[in-house]
């Protein structure tokens, strides 16, 4: 399976149709890839919040029109990032009914979710150009700030079934969350599709996680960031493609680039079958009684 990781960069000087133009023709320019990947809300810019809500989209709005075409074009599954999505009145994500699992968004857990709340959500599609999965971000950053006060939470996890592998969703602070990713290796996921706007000042820790949740997961994980500096944060580049052991398969530097390498599916049922540490996870521990 051959995957395309597109490292674009972002500057807010440019404006997102001109950023989707110039993205759509970096895929198209993909064809004979198997999966291809685009990094978290490069239309906007991850940390532009003032944009946020003058920019937010529907899922079948400018980004998926360009990106669909483009997939179409290039014969390609296309993981297209993430957009500042504005919810439809019933708060539901236009997922497909062909998928297994826990895959269904809906309202927050806390209630209703009101008709133009925001979400960071990630849109899949498939070679003919249709949409095929939604992911909402479940891990919103900021604390009490920036996405984490102007995003409602994802509340499913998702998972996509490609010919060659089945594809768990994440996006960018979700790598700092493993108990996520356990469950979309419980839904059958085997490998890790996690865009990201990470800033450059912890660029250490993008690599780090990206590698473990590789490791503890015994699944390739392609990780997507973006270049360039917006909103006046250095983003971190260094795409990174890491298969089912921990070894670097490709990474990219800090400018725009495209990886693209050539992974053996099969490789992860070979890794879980010879080293099966996942047989021997203990679920259900009581939680100790605190010392006084």
């Amino acid at each position: 399976m051959r995957a395309s990781l597109i490292q674009i960069a972002v500057d807010l000087d440019e404006s997102p149709d001109s950023r989707r133009r110039r993205a759509a023709a970096l895929v198209r320019e993909q064809r004979g890839a198997d999966l291809v990947v685009l990094p978290e809300l490069w239309p906007v810019g991850a940390f532009a919040y003032e944009s946020f809500a003058d920019e937010a989209e529907t899922p079948d709005g400018p980004t998926f029109r360009e990106m669909s075409k483009a997939a179409s074009d290039a014969g390609v599954w296309l993981h297209a990032g993430s957009i500042v999505e504005r919810a439809t009145e019933d708060g539901r994500a236009p997922n497909g009914p062909d998928q297994d699992g826990p895959n269904q968004d809906g309202p927050d857990p806390d209630g209703q979710t009101p008709d133009g709340t925001l979400y960071n959500t990630s849109l899949v599609l498939s070679p003919a150009g249709e949409l095929v999965r939604t992911y909402r971000k479940i891990h919103r950053f900021g604390f009490d700030k920036g996405e984490a006060t102007l995003m409602g939470a994802g509340a499913e996890l998702v998972t996509v079934r490609l010919p060659e592998t089945t594809l768990g969703l994440a996006t960018c602070y979700d790598l700092r969350f493993p108990e996520l990713f356990r469950g979309l290796v419980d839904a059958g996921a085997e490998t890790l599709v996690i865009p990201a706007g990470w800033p450059a000042r912890r660029r250490a820790h993008w690599t780090l996680l990206a590698r473990a949740r590789a490791v503890e997961n015994q699944a390739y994980v392609l990780a997507c960031a973006t270049a360039g500096t917006h909103a006046g944060v250095e983003q971190s580049g260094h795409s990174i493609v890491v298969d089912p052991w921990g070894e670097v398969l490709a990474e990219a530097g800090t400018d725009e680039e495209v990886l693209t390498v050539d992974l053996d599916p099969g490789t992860v049922a070979t890794t879980r079958e010879r080293f099966p540490a996942l047989k021997d996870r203990r679920l259900g521990l009581a939680t100790p009684t605190a010392i006084r």
